[in-house]
């Protein structure tokens, strides 16, 4: 998504996390960092930029250099990012077409990142439910609500077919409950199975729902590329799926996972309906929302996770 840092604000695309709090971009100087296709922030050229001192209170168990309150995160996919915490202008596009700019809104200024980040990004934007996340900084302007919208990546590479002033509502629009928990930054959603066909696998009990909870038993990160669900439940609904799959298996690994097909001549794949089931709402799964196309094979996008389940 596309916000502005910085006082002339200046344009940056970031990535939007619901499962991280802090917001950061890349900045100067780089002692290293990713490649990017826009510059790289200079905040020296920013009138509203200040870095945090260490006797801040938001610099509490942080490191400290210079009397500058530095930070480190690392990512699930060993992603890191380290920097200055600071503080600064964002400037953000409303429906009313007028800009709305927010002032000191702690931020991570990175001077040390890698991971899998492309080209067309320069960090990342938290929007889960911590104190650090953009969404609670701002919580006096918003609420604590924001939207997201999940578009099919084929409907985003043809831009002819998203409207900027989309609006969620219509026949086909489907909505289910989100939880919160003892650890404020996910957003837990509960997941009760998922039909493969005319036949369901229910999803029981996981470690994530046995702390006397009864709703809210998957976490919703799309900065997570799989699916991660616990073994007995992924055991079961990979052999419906290899019972029901119209298509040829291939040996072999892509990404750590083994369940792959052959495309057929037309490049394509013969997938049965596959509907996730949440509370108030039976989601029909694409094939681009279960398989990734990886030179003419197809690769089943769910993983088992012993500790936590993700989608």
């Amino acid at each position: 998504m596309k916000i502005s840092i910085g006082t002339p604000p200046i344009d940056t695309f970031v990535i939007a996390d619901t499962g991280s709090d802090l917001t950061w971009r890349q900045c100067k100087p780089c002692v290293n960092c990713f490649k990017q296709l826009t510059p790289i922030f200079n905040p020296k050229n920013s009138s509203s930029y200040k870095t945090i001192g260490c006797h801040n209170k938001l610099c509490q168990g942080s490191l400290c250099n210079n009397n500058r309150c530095n930070y480190e995160v690392s990512y699930g996919d060993l992603s890191h990012t380290m920097g200055d915490l600071s503080i600064e202008t964002f400037t953000f596009a409303s429906s009313s077409g007028k800009h709305v700019s927010i002032p000191n809104i702690v931020f991570g200024c990175g001077h040390d990142n890698s991971g899998t980040f492309t080209n067309a990004t320069s960090g990342i934007i938290g929007l889960g439910g911590g104190n650090a996340s953009i969404v609670n900084q701002m919580h006096h302007e918003i609420k604590g609500k924001f939207s997201y919208c999940l578009i099919p990546l084929e409907v985003l590479l043809d831009c002819s077919n998203v409207d900027d002033n989309v609006v969620v509502s219509g026949p086909d629009v489907i909505s289910t409950p989100i939880y919160k928990k003892e650890s404020p930054i996910f957003y837990y959603l509960n997941l009760k199975g998922i039909s493969i066909g005319n036949k369901t696998v229910e999803f029981k009990s996981s470690p994530i729902s046995l702390h006397g909870y009864d709703q809210g038993n998957i976490i919703i990160d799309p900065g997570t590329t799989l699916t991660y669900v616990p073994d007995v439940f992924y055991l079961n609904l990979e052999s419906l799926l290899m019972c029901s799959i119209n298509a040829t298996r291939k040996d072999g690994t892509y990404g750590g996972l083994d369940l792959c097909y052959e495309s057929n001549e037309n490049g394509t794949i013969d997938v049965p309906k596959i509907v996730a089931h949440f509370t108030n709402a039976d989601l029909e799964l694409s094939t681009s929302n279960i398989f990734n196309w990886k030179s003419n094979f197809y690769t089943w996008k769910f993983g088992t996770s012993q500790f936590s389940n993700w989608i």
